[in-house]
This record gives structure tokens, C-alpha cells and sequence, in this order.
């Protein structure tokens, strides 16, 4: 298990390398700068400013520069208004990932627990009500049902406030956030359990009498759980960094919303370095979810 490990990690290392090659070079090639704007800046106040960044450099060597730092955990600071970004990604990032860990709790447990219901229940109502609303918020983008989440409970009905970052109100946001992956989950679960009550051992547990609590939450339900696994990973990385969309419409300040002003403002350092934090975020998160296949799974082999 330690070999599989040190070729992932290594392979992990390499992937975020090649993310920051393809980044860095990709957004310098992009027409335009940092310090373009409607109002243009002096030719020599421009000179200067890249000087200060060493923006003058040839790319190669600002490349390695950045890397430098990077490797030393310096992100190195925002060419708009001169923070460090460990300090931004510092104050922004937790509140990413609190919403995304709730998104996804409720996306996980809802989906498991229906998609089970499902399976047990099928063709039956309760089967066919699971599939209709699973069918429907797969279809609904997140922004959408955000905007009308929005719409109709915090400027129509007034039930729940507008948010605010003295008193945030994670309802309306973890509900856009879930109902996607809650709905993927469902459909993954349902058809995983489908499978595994028609495996053999569910048929030689039940001829020896096993319970049918235990058939269904020792046997089939854990074994149902591998492809969840294998799309809870990438997915809980995915709904922290991919937040960016919702977290604007909410006006929540995360991550995804300063990754989004940096992109606006074409912030060259605070995009790369909020693209190889989040970059990184996902490649642990494969990681983690391949190693958590052997505690679902004991029969799992690795190589």
C-alpha cells in the first residue's frame, strides 16, 4: 500500500505542476494586462508597476520565480491591491468550505437514504417520486434554482434574510449547492443497491436467515457505497471550488467569489494562485477517496 501511496503523491505533484505550467502560460498569452483598464495609466507608471512585479521579466523566468516562491508557500501578493493572497485565501477559503462540506453532507446523506428507498421500493410511488425530483434538479442548473431560491424566499416571501457576513444564513446556498449532487447521488445509489441485492451473497444470506435489516445495511447498503465513494472525492472539491457562481448570486464571500473579481480584474497572481490551491484541493481529494475504498472494502487490492 505505502508503493500505490508514493506513486500517487508523486503523480499528484506532477498534475499540479503541469496545472501551473498550462495556467501561468496560458493567461499571459491572453491580449491585455493586469493594469489595463478604461482609464489608461501613464506609459511610465505602467513601466514601474511591472517593474515592482517583475512583469518585465521574460516569462520563462518569471515562471521559475513564481515557482520559487510557491514551493516556499508564498503566493506572493494581488496586483490590484497589493494583499498577501495567503492572507485572502486565509479569510475567504473557510467560508467556501463550510458551505461546501454542509452541501455536500446534505448531498450525500439525502442521496444515500433515497436512492436506498428507491431501490427497495421499486416501480412503486415512493420510487417514482424519487425519480421525478431526482430527474428535475439534475436538469436545473445550480445558478438558476439560486436565483430562484432567492427570488421567492429572501425578496417574495421574506422567510429567510439576505445574507449577511455578521450573521450568515447557510439555507438558501446549501440548498443550490446540494440538490445537483443530491440528485446525482440518489440515481447512483439506487442503481448501486439495485446491483448488489442481486448479487449471490444477498441470496445465500437471505437462505440462512439473516435479518433483513442487516441484509440491507450490512451487506448491500455497504457494498453499494463504492461508486458513491469514487464521486463523493472529486465532487466534495468540486462543490468547494466550484461555489463561485452561487456564492456571487448570494453575495457570499468565499473563495469562488475572489476568484471571480481576480478574473474580472485579470489579477495574474491571484488567479494562479487560487487555481493551484484549488487545483490542489481536488488531486487530495482523488487521493483520499481511492484510499477510503479499502475501509469501505476490504477484499481492494492496491498496486
Amino acid at each position: 500500500m505505502l508503493r500505490y501511496v508514493v506513486k500517487r503523491v508523486a503523480l499528484a505533484l506532477v498534475t499540479i505542476l503541469i496545472i501551473c505550467a498550462i495556467t501561468f502560460f496560458a493567461m499571459h498569452a491572453v491580449p491585455g494586462g493586469p493594469f489595463n483598464s478604461e482609464k489608461a495609466l501613464d506609459p511610465a507608471t505602467v513601466k514601474a508597476l511591472e517593474e515592482r512585479y517583475g512583469l518585465d521579466d521574460p516569462l520563462p523566468i518569471q515562471f521559475l520565480n513564481w515557482m520559487k516562491g510557491l514551493v516556499t508557500g508564498d503566493f506572493g501578493v494581488s496586483l490590484k491591491n497589493g494583499r498577501e493572497i495567503s492572507a485572502i485565501i486565509g479569510e475567504s477559503f473557510p467560508i467556501s468550505a463550510r458551505l461546501g462540506l454542509m452541501a455536500m453532507a446534505v448531498a450525500l446523506s439525502l442521496g444515500v437514504v433515497f436512492g436506498s428507498i428507491a431501490a427497495l421500493m421499486r416501480n412503486k410511488l415512493p420510487d417514482r417520486i424519487i425519480v421525478f425530483f431526482s430527474t428535475l434538479f439534475t436538469a436545473v442548473p445550480s445558478f438558476v434554482l439560486a436565483t430562484l431560491l432567492l427570488l421567492v424566499f429572501c425578496i417574495t416571501l421574506k422567510w429567510i434574510p439576505v445574507w449577511d457576513a455578521n450573521n450568515p444564513n447557510y439555507i438558501l446556498p446549501v440548498i443550490a449547492l446540494a440538490a445537483y449532487p443530491m440528485a446525482y447521488v440518489t440515481r447512483l445509489s439506487k442503481t448501486s443497491m439495485l446491483d448488489a441485492l442481486s448479487q449471490d451473497y444477498i441470496r445465500t444470506a437471505q437462505a440462512k436467515g439473516v435479518s433483513r435489516v442487516k441484509l440491507i445495511f450490512k451487506h448491500a447498503l455497504r457494498n453499494s457505497l463504492i461508486p458513491v465513494i469514487t464521486y463523493a472525492g472529486p465532487q466534495i472539491a468540486y462543490i468547494i471550488t466550484g461555489s463561485m457562481v452561487v456564492e456571487t448570486i448570494f453575495t457570499v464571500g468565499g473563495i469562488g467569489s475572489k476568484f471571480i473579481t481576480a478574473i474580472n480584474d485579470r489579477d495574474y497572481t491571484m488567479i494562479m494562485a487560487t487555481t493551484v490551491f484549488l487545483a490542489t484541493l481536488m488531486v487530495v481529494a482523488n487521493l483520499l477517496c481511492d484510499l477510503l475504498y479499502k475501509a469501505v472494502d476490504p477484499r481492494i487490492k492496491f498496486d
